[in-house]
């Protein structure tokens, strides 16, 4: 059995429980974390604590979207704060195609070291509405996996796993926790700096799972 996996790990609530699920499955994790020049790094200390305390792994892989068109890349773009979690549309903090370049880069890190699953924490129930997060992209995704890749070719194609894709925050919260994900070292706010902000989209949505998993978060 091929039970080698790459693993999306933003640092954040969903990508560490994404690592840990796939742990628990009995994957050997190799992790990849992305320095596109966000707002800030601290996220991707989080990811590598996080890959360190799982004994994974990691590749942090430094790429540049020179033509920004975020919030989370350009600091002239204000972040959304307190706004209703319920809103429809595309939100600010949205970057164009990130979950494209992101799942390229691990269809070809998977590929380069005979992986045969890539596990990304998408997420399309509690989540800011980004098209790239949804069941539907991530489904014909894995088509595209399956015709352009050699391992396509060779009929072993690469699959995308999305454990988290249709959870409540609640329910991934819990799902952490019993995990033993270590909560403490993630990070989910779109800012920087020594704690999180609490009123940006990231923040809302993960405190709203806490307080519907009736649980502590550990990181605050």
């Amino acid at each position: 059995m091929n039970n080698k996996a790459v693993v999306l790990l933003s640092g954040g609530l969903d990508s560490a429980t994404t690592l840990y699920f796939a742990k628990s499955k009995g994957f050997v994790c190799h992790c990849l974390i992305f320095d596109y020049n966000q707002r800030h790094r601290r996220e991707i200390k989080s990811a590598m604590a996080v890959a360190k305390k799982a004994k994974c792994p990691y590749s942090l892989v430094k790429i540049a979207l020179p033509w920004k068109g975020s919030a989370l890349l350009d600091s002239k773009i204000s972040l959304p704060k307190n706004q209703s979690l319920t809103r429809g549309g595309v939100p600010s903090t949205y970057v164009p195609a990130r979950n494209i370049i992101f799942l390229s880069f691990a269809a070809s890190y998977a590929e380069a070291i005979g992986a045969r699953d890539v596990f990304i924490g998408a997420n399309a129930v509690d989540y800011s509405g980004y098209p790239d997060c949804r069941p539907e992209f991530i489904k014909s995704y894995q088509t595209m996996l399956g015709k352009g890749l050699k391992t396509g070719v060779d009929k072993k194609s690469i699959r995308l796993q999305t454990p988290l894709i249709r959870l409540t925050k609640a329910q991934i919260v819990t799902l952490a926790k019993s995990l033993k994900v270590p909560l403490e070292l993630t990070w989910s706010c779109y800012q920087g700096g020594n704690k999180p902000c609490g009123v940006c989209d990231s923040c809302r949505f993960r405190a709203k799972g806490f307080e519907e998993a009736k649980m502590k978060d550990a990181a605050l």
